[in-house]
């Protein structure tokens, strides 16, 4: 029979206590004890002890005897989805989707349930939020209606374990894991302890029958998911939904995935019906493009296997106080001033007294150093008041030293820009070699940032 013993530790120093207080004795912080439940005796092997077809593992196999099976996927209706899980949904996965309030995410997962019902999949649906009710509202909002998707609202995980006995699903939709609690733990719903305890007994639920679990978590006002970082590592893939809510397009990114990609990102826009997905982002993202305005260029980025063209703005205006302003959104502002030191010492730019902001229109976030050029090219047109060729497209990572050097996947990229219309290319010199571009589009190669202006705005 296992027994439970309660104590309390610091998060920060780890100080353990057997009664909580309100300052720790260890590092002098308050309200850093939380409380931590130790499980002793009974049964503690943990979920993956019958992962081989029920037969418990209770010695060292090696590992060239072990049985390769491949993983069975469930398509979605939804595109987008399945290629950020890596191929479809994977029995008995367990999988984190965090977002902001109101940006989507149950009405994702709705509509994902009812697709999984329609065909012929037995789906449980657990609102801690919602009531029935209101699900159901939800549900008429977007046409759903299927015998095999059930809805359920419960918070209680004891009683949510007793109904997944009995109704045997096979997908199940936690909404959202902040609500639901264990009885034994006295700690409040949505506490460190409350949300580890679930999770893993989720886990264990989610992998001894092989039933694939979504779990909603809540978000920071950081961005990060509530509750403790240990979450993130307890599950199989971490999914995260991002956007705006005053616009309407949302983008769903893996940060990780223990049977696909972790780059992957697919792209979503809320309608009045539901999220439908967009099959060719590039395009969206450049319908609005100003023809003819300075600081505006274009980059092909790589977002996992996907080439996505976005436009990149920049603004350079002299400064009214006496240190300048560098403002980035949707690129890390550690770059901008960089490159444009790359730009005062290697080609002579005098943006010392110059304030910078810089924008990827659409609300993209880039991190790769391929954009580092059309970032380059973009600053300098601004300075210069000189707008670049609409039918541009600047690929290329920035040195310190003002070279240009090689990116990964350049023909993905190129043949998305000749996809779209560009007429050039400007990409690194080193690129070139081993490969022949498109018909109808002009590869430009540089070696250096001063070639790449040069032939970006001419003179």
């Amino acid at each position: 029979m296992a027994k439970r013993k309660t104590k309390f530790i610091c998060q920060e120093c780890g100080y353990e206590s057997a009664k909580w207080m309100g300052k720790c004795p260890g590092c002098g912080q308050w309200n850093k004890m939380t409380e931590e439940v130790e499980v002793t005796g009974g049964n503690r092997r943990g979920a993956f002890a019958h992962s081989q077809g029920g037969t418990v593992l209770s010695k060292p196999t090696p590992i060239t005897a072990i049985e390769m099976m491949s993983e069975p996927r469930i398509l979605t209706k939804l595109n987008e989805l399945n290629r950020v899980l890596g191929g479809g949904v994977v029995k008995g996965s367990l999988v984190l989707i965090g977002g902001d309030p109101g940006i989507g995410k149950s009405t994702l997962l709705l509509q994902v349930s009812s697709q999984l019902a329609n065909k012929g999949n037995q789906v449980l649906y657990i609102s801690g939020e919602e009531s029935l009710r209101q699900t159901k509202l939800r549900a008429e909002r977007l046409g759903i209606s299927s015998e095999n998707l059930l809805v359920y609202a419960e918070t209680n995980l004891e009683e949510i374990n007793k109904t997944i006995e009995n109704s045997n699903p096979s997908f199940v939709i936690i909404d959202s894991i902040q609500t639901v609690f264990h009885p034994d733990i006295t700690s409040a719903p949505g506490s460190v302890s409350q949300v580890r305890e679930c999770t893993a007994e989720l886990m264990r639920i989610g992998k001894t029958k092989g039933i694939a679990i979504f779990i909603v978590g809540h978000v920071t006002k950081e961005g990060s998911i509530a509750g403790p970082r240990l979450l993130e590592h307890m599950v199989d893939t971490v999914l995260y939904f991002e956007g705006e809510r005053h616009h309407t397009y949302r983008i769903l990114r893996a940060v990780k995935n223990r049977f696909g990609s972790t780059n992957e990102m697919g792209i979503f826009e809320m309608k009045e019906f539901g999220l439908e997905e967009v099959a060719n982002p590039s395009e969206i993202f450049l319908e609005e493009r100003s023809q003819g305005a300075a600081g505006s260029t274009v980059v092909a980025s790589m977002e996992g296997t996907r080439p996505v063209l976005v436009e990149i703005q920049a603004l350079i205006s002299p400064t009214s106080f006496g240190n300048p302003r560098r403002m980035a959104t949707g690129i890390d502002h550690n770059r901008v001033p960089l490159l444009m030191a790359v730009l005062e010492k290697r080609v002579g730019m005098l943006l010392q007294n110059q304030d910078a902001y810089l924008k990827v229109a659409g609300g993209v976030k880039l991190d790769e150093p391929a954009i580092d050029l059309a970032i380059a090219v973009s600053i300098a047109s601004s300075f210069r008041d000189k707008p670049t060729r609409a039918t541009d497209c600047i690929i290329g990572e920035v040195g310190l030293t003002g070279e240009v050097r090689r990116v990964s996947r350049i023909e993905q990229r190129v043949q998305e820009a000749a996809k779209l219309g560009f007429e050039r290319v400007i990409l690194p010199a080193n690129n070139l070699s081993g490969w022949k571009g498109p018909k109808g589009i002009e590869l430009i190669g540089v070696s250096s940032v001063s070639e790449a202006l040069k032939a970006a705005l001419g003179g």
